[in-house]
């Protein structure tokens, strides 16, 4: 017999209360209890950083993080940011700069650059490299990721 807790987890503004299983990740509750897909698993050790949510703020790597942990908490996932109909400004910035390739990294990069676009002022763009380390592209090299984000930040529109 399995044994499930009770979570009440607030995911992009809605409440979802649910049973969990103890060892459940929070990308796998997000992707398959909640059908939130946005958020991409790849290297399941906390070190890719394709897998990004803000956790009260905070960006946190799901994959290391279980749904039970995540109990009482806010959770925003890159659905949070916008849509393709309403993009907010992050996110049409990396369109702008084709700050994508493969777009599997993605994700992560959005939630990770939505956190210090909060947070930090970024003066440089070695400040913007520096709050991206923990972000693993294989495809675009950076530069334009970097662009994307200097752009936010020039406009004043942070998240």
């Amino acid at each position: 017999m399995k044994k499930t807790c009770e979570i009440a987890v607030t995911v992009n503004g809605t409440v979802y209360e649910a049973a969990v299983e103890p060892r459940l990740l929070l990308a796998d509750f997000l992707r398959h209890t909640l059908g939130l897909t946005g958020t991409h698993v790849g290297c399941e050790h906390g070190v890719c950083g394709a897998c990004t949510v803000l956790v009260d703020g905070d960006s946190a790597r799901s994959c290391l993080m279980l749904a039970v942990q995540a109990d009482g908490r806010n959770v925003e996932t890159v659905e949070s940011l916008g849509s393709i109909a309403q993009m907010n400004a992050l996110q049409k910035s990396f369109h702008a700069h084709h700050a994508l390739q493969c777009g599997f990294c993605t994700p992560g990069m959005l939630m990770t650059a939505t956190d210090l676009l909060r947070k930090y002022p970024l003066a440089t763009d070695d400040d913007i490299r520096k709050g991206l380390s923990g972000n693993l592209c294989r495809c675009t090299g950076y530069e334009h990721i970097v662009k994307a984000i200097r752009a936010v930040v020039k406009a004043g529109e942070n998240p």
